[in-house]
């Protein structure tokens, strides 16, 4: 993630919700009276997957608002609002889906049980967290605005093109 953002700061950012995922799978396991075993260590490699995908989406759109001369605290509130919809509806789609594994209905439902319990709490624990904690960190450690790198190769290429049509003979 540091090569994708060019950056340690929004690594960073995005991986304050993993903490409290796993501590909702814990939570989740630890009500249920389920066992920490392979199927919960699956269902928690799900829900931290997702938990991810939901931070980096609110941490670049925060970036994309930074960009357009928003201080953090703007962009993080404007994160937070326009990206509340996807987050929530991607975090209520796993856990409805998770639901009747979760359950362990059936013959040998008992088995695969403990992972669909494991993303269930993770996720009901990671879309507060992304929602509320992850704008938070952002709007407290993000000061500068993000570069453009685009905008800076743009210009360097700009810049370069008049220079080899003077060198040109």
């Amino acid at each position: 993630m540091v090569v994708n953002f060019q950056s340690w700061l929004d690594p960073l950012i995005i991986l304050m919700a993993i903490p409290r995922t796993f501590a909702g799978i814990l939570w989740m396991l630890f009500l249920t009276g389920t066992t920490f075993n392979v199927p919960s260590l699956m269902g928690a490699i799900m829900a931290i997957g997702v938990a991810t995908a939901n931070s980096i989406l609110l941490v670049v759109f925060a970036n994309d608002e930074r960009r357009e001369n928003n201080d953090q605290r703007q962009a993080a509130l404007a994160a937070g609002f326009t990206r509340m919809r996807p987050v929530v509806m991607t975090a209520l789609a796993m856990i409805i889906g998770m639901l009747p594994m979760a359950l362990g209905l059936g013959e040998g439902g008992e088995q695969n049980a403990p992972l669909g319990r494991a993303v269930i709490g993770g996720l009901l624990v990671a879309t507060i967290s992304t929602l509320f904690l992850v704008p938070v960190m952002y709007s407290y450690l993000r000061k500068k605005a993000p570069p453009d790198r685009d905008k800076q190769i743009a210009d360097e290429l700009r810049q370069e093109v008049p220079a080899r049509r003077r060198a040109a003979p």
